[in-house]
């Protein structure tokens, strides 16, 4: 006799791949088991360069994480001193992007454009590893890279370091580039420091959050890297305030919100601080009806979206007009694109991608490479080359 075993409908064995970090995180935070933003720096922290895991002395440039004024800071010092008066070397202070909540001084891209930086233009690079939401929030990130900076500019580190006072640039990217336009106008106007930056290099910075509807946020509301609902959300955790107010961040009767001045409007208003080529067929979106005074959770969001210090682009022209000229990196696929192309008022080398996405700057090396992300940081070196 012989005994046969059949399973119907036959049993399909698959394995399907993990849902993306930022789903993971909002599944976590649900869940209760932890943080979103826990759960998505994860894979971002083991993304060492060769040189980083070498021990910081791979290639020419030597590398030393120190604090200054009690921020974390990883220095990146040419080989040789040279290449200006005195044999005194440029020197750039660079903050690195991730919404104010991701990133660090240690992942590979950063890390790498650091050497590149120190090494190619003989400069001393300075990586600020300031606090991250959603352990800290405005202003704690914006102080950080601030008590940083005015501790590089002291004329006795600058001189420790072989750096020329007339040359030292402030940089960042997204979320950096914020900072470093904010920190720029405040060491501007700052008596008490007698060194000030000469150039401020941002690339695709965010600099305001008022107006979540203008044409590019329109155009590229759904291109990656940078959603406009996880800009929004971005917003949320920096400001710290309840993420109930998503809605109302994205909604365009926040901008014509009573108890914000038509000063200020003045300054968002891309109808006419934008070309015609990124205005497009964009119109701008009327206020909804039903606004209302200032109550309860919005007066939480509202005062730190006008704070110039979370919000460059709504500075006065005193203070834009002693700024150090600025170069603005932009691209068309990317909803920060128009907070670049407004920010007027201080000596502008505007350079817009057409080709570009927003964190291609990141994008340049194996094994995530594309060849926008490597002209991007051509232009950007070239730049600093000629003007710092």
């Amino acid at each position: 006799m012989s005994l046969s075993l059949s399973i119907s409908p036959p049993i399909s064995l698959s394995f399907s791949p993990p849902p993306p970090p930022r789903l993971q995180g909002d599944l976590c935070q649900c869940l209760g088991l932890s943080h979103h933003i826990t759960v998505i720096r994860g894979p971002t922290l083991g993304l060492g360069s060769p040189g980083e895991m070498a021990g910081g002395q791979g290639g020419r440039v030597r590398v030393s994480d120190v604090d200054f004024d009690r921020v974390p800071v990883r220095v990146y010092e040419p080989p040789a001193a040279g290449g200006g008066e005195g044999g005194l070397r440029r020197a750039v202070m660079f903050y690195h992007g991730g919404g104010w909540a991701l990133g660090t001084t240690k992942m590979g891209s950063y890390d790498v454009l650091c050497r590149q930086m120190s090494d190619e233009l003989n400069a001393v690079v300075v990586s600020v590893e300031y606090r991250l939401a959603p352990e800290v929030h405005f202003p704690v990130q914006y102080e950080d890279c601030l008590a940083a900076a005015k501790h590089f500019l002291e004329p006795g580190i600058l001189g420790k370091l072989s750096v020329d006072p007339q040359r030292v640039a402030v940089s960042g990217d997204s979320a950096g580039g914020n900072l470093a336009a904010a920190v720029a106008q405040q060491i501007s106007v700052d008596d008490s420091v007698s060194v000030k930056f000469s150039v401020q290099a941002l690339i695709y910075p965010v600099l305001q959050g008022l107006d979540l509807n203008t044409p590019s946020h329109q155009q590229n509301h759904n291109i990656p890297m940078l959603h406009r609902s996880m800009m929004a959300r971005f917003w949320l955790l920096y400001l710290g305030v309840d993420t109930s107010l998503h809605p109302l961040l994205l909604s365009p009767s926040l901008l014509h919100h009573p108890s914000i001045p038509p000063s200020v409007r003045s300054h968002l208003n891309w109808t006419t601080l934008l070309p015609a080529k990124h205005i497009k067929h964009y119109k701008p979106v009327g206020m909804e009806t039903g606004s209302q005074e200032v109550t309860g959770q919005e007066g939480d969001l509202l005062p730190g979206l006008l704070d110039v210090r979370a919000a460059p682009l709504l500075a006065e022209q005193g203070v834009l007009g002693r700024t150090p000229r600025a170069y603005i990196l932009t691209c068309e696929y990317d909803v920060l694109r128009d907070d670049g192309l407004m920010y007027a008022g201080v000596a502008v080398s505007s350079h817009h991608y057409d080709d570009g996405f927003h964190g291609a700057f990141s994008f340049a090396h194996s094994p995530f490479y594309f060849d926008v992300g490597k002209r991007m940081i051509r232009g950007y070196m070239d730049w600093l080359q000629e003007n710092l």
